[in-house]
């Protein structure tokens, strides 16, 4: 009876850390949390110009932290193995060249608009190179490895953008003053997105924790908890402050921007949760 027992938890270890090292799955994590800092600070970048070019001067100081943080994240991921990935690093290279022309540029430009979206075409391409990663970029990972990946790039970093967009869109219209039809729309549709991606991840994130209960901290399921309730008040806050009879500008954008930053910042505890959770999984037991 006492071997059997021995056994069961071996094979219940087993289960929940990978038998052998992998050192590609340990760098692999470290090119995923780099493609996730270019993220955040391309989506900072767009909604701090944004406000800025409809009237909020006081976003200025802050852009050219943002785009520092851009620059060294495009660096730490050109230093790591998967830059060496042909598709990869192609898609890279271009993100990184286009996002250099449009930081040059942005801040004299006369159309607000067409540069919210020349950085929203961008930071698509991000999404697109996120999805490649966790394709190509994970086929010598682990089974957790390849599962959290995928949490991370397909579910975490799209909502961190519908989220970013709606933040960035928000604060722009409520320094403005006014709202067109056509914003009214795109709003309602990344509410819906937003819903949608924050219901899947909750998901996810249940079935991952369920499987490797040892890999994650007890604390990972507070934070979904305050994901869920952060989303709502952020729906029912544009709602109220935006989508209602009339865009009311005695609310601060800067405020409404910060809002929507506290969900991101949630979401990257998700994120780093997964994220060390690979790591842990990569040292493996031999």
């Amino acid at each position: 009876m006492r071997i059997f027992l021995v056994l069961a938890m071996l094979v219940f270890s087993l289960q929940a850390k990978s038998l052998f090292s992998n050192k590609d799955q340990e760098e692999a994590s470290k090119y995923t949390n780099a493609l996730k800092d270019l993220m955040i600070a391309t989506q900072k970048t767009r909604g701090k110009t944004n406000a800025y070019l409809n009237g909020d001067r006081s976003a200025l100081l802050l852009i050219q932290g943002t785009k520092r943080d851009m620059k060294r994240a495009i660096g730490e991921m050109e230093a790591l193995p998967l830059a060496e990935n042909p598709t990869i690093g192609e898609k890279a290279t271009t993100i990184s060249e286009a996002l250099t022309e449009l930081n040059s540029k942005a801040l004299r430009s006369k159309n607000p608009k067409a540069t919210f979206d020349a950085y929203t075409e961008q930071i698509d391409q991000i999404l697109m190179l996120a999805q490649t990663v966790s394709k190509q970029g994970s086929k010598d990972l682990n089974p957790l490895g390849k599962e959290a990946t995928r949490i991370m790039m397909e579910t975490i970093l799209p909502l961190t953008e519908s989220t970013g967009r709606l933040r960035g869109m928000g604060s722009g219209i409520i320094a403005k003053g006014r709202i067109t039809e056509t914003q009214k729309f795109t709003l309602l549709s990344l509410l819906n997105e937003m819903d949608d991606l924050e219901a899947r991840l909750q998901s996810e994130m249940r079935n991952i924790m369920s499987k490797h209960r040892d890999m994650y901290k007890a604390s990972t399921t507070k934070y979904l908890t305050k994901l869920h309730k952060q989303i709502k008040e952020y729906v029912n806050l544009t709602n109220a402050k935006i989508l209602g009879a009339k865009v009311d500008t005695s609310y601060s954008s800067a405020k409404f921007f910060d809002k929507g930053t506290e969900i991101i910042s949630t979401l990257m505890i998700i994120f780093d949760a997964n994220r060390k959770a690979i790591v842990k999984d990569s040292q493996g037991w031999i």
